[in-house]
């Protein structure tokens, strides 16, 4: 194996440790465990340190115009092939919390896609986004300008449930 492709599977180990950490630190505040939650908080954030320098040696992380682009090409793949046949796999299986799952992200990735496609017009004119607001639902991840909706369109969470981005 490469040292690019090791870079390749330190940077996938390191993001998924991060997320899986932080998602453990919310069950270890449900369960009252203020201190654990902290810890699995300060090592998420090390993961993310880890996962940037590997994807800086990677040469992952370029012009904000290339990144956008790298962006689009993602959430693309996501929402036109990757989730839709996961979802039938899914369906096919009759495993329901996945099927849930992979609805929800297809729906939110051809949202994203559409987001990064309008940023990079900005970008590609120089200049920024307008200034919005940005909520996100907690549930399915919706992501959206302005206000949050009354409910999601996607899952039928409450708006109110929905979390400011800074």
């Amino acid at each position: 194996m490469s040292s690019m492709e090791n870079l390749q599977d330190a940077f996938a180990g390191e993001s998924q440790a991060n997320r899986k950490y932080l998602a453990f630190a919310k069950i270890a505040e449900q369960d009252g465990m203020a201190q654990v939650a902290k810890l699995f908080r300060a090592a998420a954030e090390a993961e993310t340190i880890h996962a940037h320098a590997h994807l800086r040696a990677m040469g992952g992380i370029k012009s904000t115009a290339e990144n956008l682009e790298a962006a689009i090409e993602g959430e693309g793949f996501e929402f036109k092939d990757m989730y839709p046949k996961m979802l039938t796999q899914a369906q096919e299986e009759g495993v329901k919390p996945a099927e849930i799952s992979f609805k929800n992200a297809l729906a939110v990735e051809e949202i994203h896609h559409g987001m990064y496609s309008k940023a990079l017009e900005a970008v590609k004119a120089g200049n920024d986004l307008p200034e919005t607001s940005l909520y996100v639902c907690p549930v399915c991840g919706n992501t959206v300008e302005g206000s949050a909706p009354d409910k999601c369109p996607i899952c039928n969470v409450a708006g109110d449930k929905f979390a400011p981005v800074a």
